[in-house]
């Protein structure tokens, strides 16, 4: 493992350059008002998932609320593990379209705490097949 660690490394992606690109949204001001202390991410998939489409607006859905439920049930389930813990599973119910239907569909979440580009703790926010 250690012949590894020698090795140059040729390019890094930051964090900063994920947020500008839209790879990851940055979220912190509104995890800030959930009471998540650490700089917050969701990736674009997911965001997919809290942007409501034109007939979900038109139903009350607001990516303010749809976003303060992922993070909320996030802020809940961190109170539910171990300190240390550096990724968490959990769920949340999203209304959906489906053809002429309104469904609401269970989302399964990971969120992981880590190293930020100045290694800072930051957490990421994703779908629970997403690294």
């Amino acid at each position: 493992m250690t012949e590894n660690m020698d090795r140059d490394v040729i390019y890094k992606y930051s964090r900063e350059q994920a947020i500008r690109d839209g790879v990851l949204v940055d979220v912190t001001e509104t995890a800030k008002e959930a009471g998540i202390k650490y700089p917050t991410a969701v990736t674009e998939a997911l965001w997919n998932y809290i942007e409501p489409t034109e007939k979900l607006e038109r139903m009350g859905q607001s990516i303010q609320g749809r976003l303060w439920d992922v993070l909320y049930l996030f802020a809940i389930a961190t109170r539910c593990v171990s300190k240390g813990c550096a990724e968490l599973h959990y769920d949340v119910d999203f209304l959906m379209e489906n053809s002429v239907l309104f469904e609401t569909h269970e989302v399964k979440l990971k969120a992981v705490c880590g190293p930020g580009d100045n290694h800072e703790p930051v957490i990421t926010l994703m779908l629970e097949d997403e690294d």
